[in-house]
This record gives C-alpha cells, sequence and structure tokens, in this order.
C-alpha cells in the first residue's frame, strides 16, 4: 500500500484589470504617466511661497517696512489667520489691500464630512482655477496628523487608486499645500474637531502630516519641498517636527535621492505594493521606469543618508498581492539591504469606484503579517480611518456630485 500524493494548491493570482474607467495608455499601448503639469493659471503668489528674505523684500516694493514682514508670518502660521481685522499691529490705513496682497485666498472649502466620532473630518477644497483636491484631518491620542495633497489629480496612473483613476490636472503651489495646514489649525482651535481625551496632553494644532492625499509628492518637488521647508522652519513658518512629516512616494528613484541629500530628515515612505516587478508593472506604472530593486536601493540609501527608518507602504489585495510568498520575498529582499532600517505597513485595501479589488481576507492579512515579522523585518498593519467617508488612503477624489457642489460655491473673497 502506497501513500495517497499531497495535493498542493497553487494559490489564485488574480490579473489586474480596471473597471469602470479606461486607463489612458501611451502611444506604444503602456499606461500613461505624466510627469509634466499641465498649463493653467498660475495660483495667486502667496507669503508660503516666498523664503523670509523674499517676504522682506516684497513687503517693501509695497512700501512698508521689512518688519511687517515678520508680523504677517507671525499672523498667519502661528494665529492661523487671514483676517486683516485680526491684524491690529498692522497699520489701519492700507491694513486690508496689504493683507490681500500678500495673503491672498488660495482654497475654498466646498463640503466638510465627519466620520469616527468627529476625530476624522475630509475637506473638499476648491482652488481658484476651479480644481478639487482633498485633505484629511485625524485624530489619534497624543497627536493630530493632517493627511494632504500635493497636486489635483495624480499622473502616476495606478489601476487601484481613485486619485490615480483621475489623471493629473495640475501640481500644487507651496503656499497651497501650507494652507490646507493652516485651516485645519483654525479649525481645530475653534474647536472643530473631536474633544481629545483627558489624559491627552499633546497642543492643539497639527503635528504630524503625511504627503499621502493627492498626487505624487516627488513629482512636484521643488513646491513640495518649499512647504516642508515652511512647515519646519522655527522662526518664520509654522514650527513643526521634520520627524513628524511623512513624504511618500510611489518609486520617482531621481527624486528620492534628491530627497536624501536635502538635510531635512523627514520621514520617508515607498508605496511598494508588490515585491516582484512582473506584477509591480502593471499595479505601478512608474515601475516600468525605476524597477522594484532600484527603488529599494534608492530607500536604503536614504536611510544610510539621513538615519531615519523607512516606512513601506503595501496595499493588501485580495488574490492579488497577498500571497505567503511575496511576504517572503519582500522579506528577502529587505534583508538582503541589512537590518534595522525599514518598517513595513501592509494596508487593506480601501474600495474605490469602478473596481472588482477589495482588501484581502484577515487571516490573509494576519498570515502575511506573521511572515514578515517572523523574517526579523518590523510590521505593523495599519489603521485605516475614514473609510466611510471615502477619505482612506487611495479613495481621495472628487466625484460628480462633489464637482456639483463646488460648481455653485462661490471662491473665497
Amino acid at each position: 500500500m502506497t501513500d495517497s500524493p499531497v495535493r498542493t494548491t497553487k494559490p489564485r493570482q488574480v490579473r489586474p484589470a480596471t473597471e469602470g474607467w479606461t486607463q489612458k495608455k501611451d502611444a506604444e499601448g503602456r499606461p500613461l504617466l505624466q510627469f509634466a503639469s499641465p498649463k493653467r493659471g498660475k495660483p495667486p503668489v502667496h507669503l508660503a511661497d516666498f523664503t523670509p528674505e523674499q517676504r522682506v523684500e516684497k513687503v517693501k516694493e509695497l512700501g512698508l517696512p521689512g518688519f511687517r514682514a515678520k508680523q504677517l508670518e507671525k499672523h498667519y502660521f502661528q494665529h492661523w489667520t487671514h483676517n486683516p481685522a485680526d491684524m491690529t499691529d498692522l497699520p489701519a490705513e492700507g491694513r486690508e489691500e496689504f493683507v490681500h496682497g500678500m495673503l491672498p485666498p488660495l482654497l475654498t472649502e466646498v463640503r466638510r464630512l465627519e466620520t469616527d466620532r468627529g476625530d476624522t473630518i475630509k475637506f473638499l477644497w476648491k482652488l481658484h482655477d476651479g480644481a478639487l483636491v482633498e485633505s484629511v484631518l485625524m485624530r489619534y491620542p497624543g497627536r493630530i496628523t493632517l493627511c494632504v495633497s500635493s497636486q489635483a489629480g495624480c499622473g502616476m496612473n495606478c489601476p487601484f487608486c481613485a486619485t490615480g483613476q483621475a489623471g493629473l490636472t495640475r501640481n500644487m503651489s507651496a503656499a497651497e499645500i501650507i494652507e490646507q495646514i493652516v485651516r485645519a489649525n483654525r479649525l481645530i482651535a475653534d474647536g472643530g474637531l473631536g474633544g481629545k481625551k483627558k489624559d491627552d496632553h499633546s497642543a492643539e494644532r497639527v503635528s504630524n502630516i503625511v504627503f499621502m492625499g493627492m498626487g505624487e509628492p516627488l513629482a512636484n518637488y521643488a513646491r513640495v519641498m518649499q512647504a516642508v521647508r515652511v512647515m519646519t522652519d522655527k522662526q518664520h513658518g509654522l514650527g513643526m517636527s521634520a520627524r513628524g512629516i511623512t513624504v511618500s512616494t510611489v518609486g520617482l528613484v531621481p527624486a528620492i535621492t534628491k530627497l536624501a541629500n536635502e538635510d531635512i530628515p523627514v520621514t520617508f515612505a515607498l508605496s511598494l505594493h508588490a515585491p516582484d516587478d512582473k506584477l509591480r508593472d502593471e499595479l505601478i506604472p512608474v515601475n516600468s521606469r525605476w524597477k522594484v530593486d532600484e527603488a529599494l536601493d534608492a530607500a536604503r540609501a536614504y536611510f544610510d543618508k539621513t538615519g531615519r527608518r523607512v516606512s513601506i507602504e503595501y496595499a493588501l489585495i485580495k488574490d492579488m498581492n497577498d500571497h505567503g510568498w511575496r511576504a517572503d520575498l519582500l522579506a528577502e529582499k529587505l534583508n538582503a539591504r541589512g537590518r534595522g532600517w525599514v518598517h513595513v505597513n501592509p494596508i487593506p485595501l480601501n474600495p474605490t469606484p469602478g473596481s472588482i479589488w477589495t482588501a484581502s481576507d484577515v487571516p490573509v492579512q494576519n498570515e502575511f503579517v506573521r511572515r514578515l515579522n517572523d523574517a526579523g523585518i518590523p510590521t505593523t498593519l495599519r489603521d485605516t480611518r475614514g473609510k466611510e467617508i471615502d477619505g482612506a488612503c487611495g479613495q481621495l477624489v472628487a466625484t460628480e456630485e462633489d464637482e456639483a457642489v463646488a460648481a455653485a460655491t462661490p471662491l473665497e473673497d
């Protein structure tokens, strides 16, 4: 009598596909990548677009002494106001024209959605040219995080991301990025975010920034870095800690190298989503330019240069990229580049309109995390906040309803 052969079932592999929308392709049939911002009218130049030195010069051009720039910085970056009536230390004569000239309106709030008992708020903003962007404000124990947009839309064309499906409308200015924080801080100061617990002694303002809203931050490099400098400037800006700022990318390798040389120790996050080029080519079209190993080498170099541990973001998609062997391959590739330099954040996929894909089953998620941790890779399944209001990772996009409401909303003066 012989033993029966053990049957093994091959893990199901779903091929990436799009439903309900057509992925933009180039002349050779490859997913279209948009690195350059389409030409549109530029947003008004704002205090936050200038360096501190340029602000002084601009104020002098307007016929006022240079020290007025410092007063304006204090009102905007510390008191989160652009209302001339709040600025009684400025001369009454010409105050309104001066303030509007230096702090022109940038964002008009179109709508606001809340969930998590008021601890999560999603904003829909209309920019000066009618472009729409979103940001998400989240209270956690001991910190307040704002997920900011850096572009209206996104040109990276990832098929599982609602923002990527929309394509790129334009880059945002540094000041438009900063204004999202200032407006959030104003709302918090006015008591507009869910009440904090009694044992929470954190400051009542945004403490953490994640560039995980609309857009590929490193495709808008110069403006994102100007915004980061304003965020971290203790004397002339928001005075935030660079360690509380996370800049993410789908893998623009030359820009990762550039970021490492900035001497600003922000947290760096690589949105990987697949450890093998065959799948990642289809999930993340920019992988056709820079492969998995190139992106991981650049991430490791970021750690070597800055000493800041890198985050690997990995959306777990059912039957697509959640197989045990992919967890093992990811661990193998990360460990090949050393120990202690990386942390993996698997994220259950947040569903988007027009997609058949969904999050991995919970046991599969747990097995994926277990394999990575057992291989010595610190791994934490990430909390998904704001899913109920389409405010979670990969869900930010202006819907037809949003566009209709925005069309009826006049721009703020």
